[in-house]
């Protein structure tokens, strides 16, 4: 087993500003572009937490509270949340800023899954979390609720075998 790394370790914070060539019609950026901003953000954390190649297995579930218009500087901050046998969850918050009207609004959240690969693409161990913070901590219990349910959803688990999914449901299956 490999030694356990913090969570803030893994921290990654990007930016970029929103172009026309980003927008939809409508004159805000476009959702299939904030997914490849995610993923970019999201897969620099995962290698920063393992330092190995990492590919995206999975998207839980992007958020879109605000749209972010053109011109907006949009600052994408990712964690690894937790890790398993190969695999890291990684949340990621998203602000928009208005830079001359001084405004800066929490726009998107997601939680994405990568796997750490070897050099001819199998998947490899990586070290733990330790999450340290009530926050991490929160979001690593999380963290297992959220693989199950992705493990479900894909037909890999029984949702009998689930047993984070049935205390928060109160189910007895």
């Amino acid at each position: 087993m490999q030694k356990a790394r913090k969570a803030q370790e893994s921290l990654t914070v990007m930016t970029e500003m929103v172009f026309p060539n980003d927008t939809n019609t409508l004159g805000n950026l476009m959702g299939g572009n904030l997914m490849r901003l995610l993923d970019i953000a999201g897969a620099i954390a995962a290698q920063k937490h393992c330092n190995r190649i990492v590919v995206t297995a999975s998207v839980d579930n992007v958020s879109f509270k605000e749209a972010i218009p053109l011109g907006s500087v949009v600052t994408l901050q990712a964690k690894v949340t937790r890790a398993f046998n190969s695999s890291l969850e990684v949340g990621i918050d998203v602000w928009a800023e208005n830079i001359p009207a001084g405004t800066k609004v929490y726009t998107n959240k997601a939680f994405m899954t990568f796997v750490a690969v070897d050099q001819v693409g199998r998947p490899i161990e990586v070290p733990p979390v330790e999450p340290e913070t009530t926050e991490e901590k929160e979001l690593y219990a999380g963290a297992l609720r959220r693989r199950q349910l992705r493990l479900v959803l894909a037909g890999r688990m029984k949702p009998e075998e689930a047993k984070e999914l049935k205390e928060i449901f109160k189910l007895d299956v």
